[in-house]
């Protein structure tokens, strides 16, 4: 016991102090965005919305993500990372407090649009954070205790959420969301000051400033559509899991919260070894995130089994393993892709697959679920992980080549 105790330690040592500031910001942040899990149930039950016109407007969710994440990334190659942190969070903390008020379909597919807009340039200029305010060595476990930040944070949330929907209604989760977000960004400013960026080289000037070097990384492109594909299957787990627990086995909120706890306390006490464990193996980047797309696909294959509870375990615990291992990784793999100064551009494009997987998997998650039921969209997700896995091989293949 005392060993793992000191092994665990051990994975935090040699993190900046900047790390473990954006660390506590990510978790108070986190924390306060508790009302995104509940996004599909609080439109379809509180609002009574179809779950077709819910996922219509989730969609807006991830188009806002997308779009914020392009304009993120630009920004933060033209006024750095520290400028685009502060806007971000501070204009989104009143965005969520003014999204209770917004109750028409049209008025919340704009509403959470610039919503989305506004919060998700904040998510390239987090990543290129970490290389500014981390070793290259520490840069994967640097993100891995963002991650164990956000990730406490969610888990929190969502347990907190489901008390407060039960007790006091939805409403409330607003005005907590954005008055967190606030206070994170005073957080933020008072505890960690702007990194410049160095200077670029002479000899790599005149490469990092080709603006398109980024879209013609055919072995990035690649890359790319594994993030698409996992982030396809992966954020089932918020859109179509709270109703499907919801409908399918009579789980209310609170239980709801419970269970993604677990994934968080998976991810507290195992994340931060794990990775370090990895880190001393010298495994590649690229065959990680193999393993990583192939425990997505396998963690909702076992949902196609629905008639005991306990397979709502099952998936969480398979899911939190992938979560371990595939977005440490796919995160590194993109900050060492990353042309010298073109990292926002990179980062950008690297969130953005997420934002459009978001996009894709909200609509078509919700529609299969009306025409064909759950355990066809469980069928279908598990195989968004299984073609990550075949992609994430020849992403292997072409990085032992050298391309």
């Amino acid at each position: 016991m005392k060993k793992m105790y000191a092994n665990y330690i051990d994975s935090f040592r040699g993190l900046s102090k900047e790390i473990w500031f954006l660390a506590l910001i990510s978790l108070v942040n986190r924390a306060g965005t508790m009302v995104i899990p509940f996004l599909s149930l609080y439109i379809t039950k509180e609002l009574e919305f179809s779950e077709s016109d819910a996922g219509s407007i989730l969609a807006f969710f991830g188009i806002g993500s997308l779009f914020g994440s392009f304009l993120g990334g630009k920004l933060v190659d033209k006024i750095g990372f520290y400028k685009i942190m502060i806007i971000s969070l501070f204009i989104t903390g009143f965005a969520f407090i003014g999204l209770q008020y917004v109750t028409s379909f049209w008025g919340l597919c704009f509403a959470i649009l610039g919503l989305m807009t506004i919060a998700d340039m904040f998510r390239p200029a987090l990543f290129v954070s970490l290389k500014a305010y981390s070793k290259p060595e520490n840069q994967t476990r640097s993100l891995a205790l963002i991650r164990l930040a956000i990730n406490l944070g969610m888990g929190i949330g969502p347990t907190l959420a489901g008390l407060i929907i039960v007790s006091k209604g939805y409403n409330m989760l607003f005005w907590i969301d954005g008055i967190t977000c606030i206070v994170a960004i005073f957080i933020f400013y008072l505890l960690v000051k702007e990194k410049k960026r160095p200077p670029i080289a002479e000899n790599v000037a005149v490469i990092a400033l080709e603006k398109n070097a980024v879209y013609k990384d055919k072995s990035y492109w690649v890359f790319i559509a594994i993030c698409f594909f996992i982030g396809m299957a992966f954020f089932q787990l918020i859109i179509t899991m709270p109703i499907y627990q919801n409908v399918e086995f009579n789980l209310t909120e609170f239980d709801t919260g419970l269970i993604m706890f677990i994934n968080v306390a998976i991810i507290v006490v195992f994340e931060m070894p794990f990775i370090n464990y990895l880190e001393r193996l010298k495994v590649s980047n690229t065959k990680m995130i193999i393993y990583a797309s192939l425990l997505f696909g396998l963690s909702f294959y076992v949902l196609v089994c629905n008639f005991w509870i306990g397979i709502l375990i099952v998936n969480i615990v398979v899911i939190t393993l992938a979560e371990m291992i595939g977005f440490p990784y796919t995160n590194s793999y993109a900050i060492k892709r990353a042309k010298e100064g073109l990292e926002g551009s990179y980062m950008a494009l690297y969130a953005m697959a997420f934002s459009l997987a978001h996009i894709f998997s909200s609509k078509s998650g919700l529609e299969i679920v009306a025409n064909f039921g759950h355990q066809v969209n469980w069928f279908v997700t598990g195989t968004y992980g299984i073609i990550a896995m075949v992609l994430s091989m020849w992403l292997h293949n072409r990085t032992k080549k050298g391309i």
